[in-house]
């Protein structure tokens, strides 16, 4: 597992980890078809994973669910524990509730299944890598249906579930957050670029869908978690979903 000779300039890092080797090969080559991501490593289980991650630092981890020796999940816990500056993104055929849930409470920014586009792998990696979280479509339905069907608010400590950001999982703000009213009125817009986080867009994707400026989306995001009364975009959606705002 040979490092790059060079790295393209400013390139995104990621660090790659996968317990078969031809799926491994084939998800390098994809990347690197990339011009702002550069593969620097690779893994073949957590605990390689938690290794690398220490000496590579990356931006970016990819990292299968299943693995031996110490599974994703542990491992991803393990890396946002020690080295809170690398973003993880899931990406694995697993796309049962309890690893979803599992995944997005050790800390990961990203799930997807190993069927996405390369399309969409490089805009997750984007994503992450700029702070927003990532959800599959599929995926972030599945979220959505499962806290939105829930009539009561959830306790806080299981409130750290569904959302990618490790400082606020034990706030109480974030298990009561999703049954509170708004302290102001989303404005038309607003409900629009809010539609776009709940189908699980990024703040590009956002902008490049309304033909507007990326500054102008974040700006309209943040407004958006201000007015709900949220920690993060993944808060927000669940309100919307509960509060029938979109």
């Amino acid at each position: 597992m040979t490092e790059p000779s060079s790295e393209k300039a400013s390139a995104i890092r990621v660090l790659l980890v996968e317990d078969h080797a031809l799926t491994r090969m084939g998800l390098k080559v994809a990347l690197e078809r990339a011009t702002d991501i550069v593969v620097v490593g690779e893994a073949s289980n957590g605990e390689e994973a938690v290794e690398r991650a220490e000496s590579l630092k990356p931006d970016v981890i990819l990292m299968d669910v299943g693995m031996p020796v110490m599974d994703g999940i542990q491992a991803a816990k393990a890396i946002v524990t020690a080295y809170p500056v690398s973003k993880i993104v899931m990406l694995t055929q697993h796309d049962n509730d309890s690893d979803i849930l599992a995944s997005l409470a050790a800390g990961a920014s990203g799930y997807c299944l190993k069927d996405v586009k390369p399309e969409r792998l490089y805009m997750a990696i984007r994503s992450v890598n700029a702070g927003d979280a990532w959800l599959d479509a599929t995926i972030a339905g599945r979220i959505l249906r499962h806290y939105g069907s829930t009539s009561e608010p959830a306790k806080p400590e299981q409130s750290a579930a569904p959302t990618a950001e490790p400082a606020v999982q034990n706030s109480p703000k974030t298990a009561q957050s999703f049954d509170r009213p708004a302290p102001e009125p989303l404005s038309p817009r607003e409900l629009e670029v809010l539609k776009l986080i709940v189908e699980g867009l990024s703040n590009q994707a956002i902008a490049d869908n309304l033909i507007i400026s990326l500054a102008t989306a974040k700006s309209h995001v943040r407004n958006i978690l201000n007015k709900l009364a949220v920690d993060d975009r993944t808060q927000a959606a669940v309100h919307a979903m509960r509060r029938g705002l979109v």
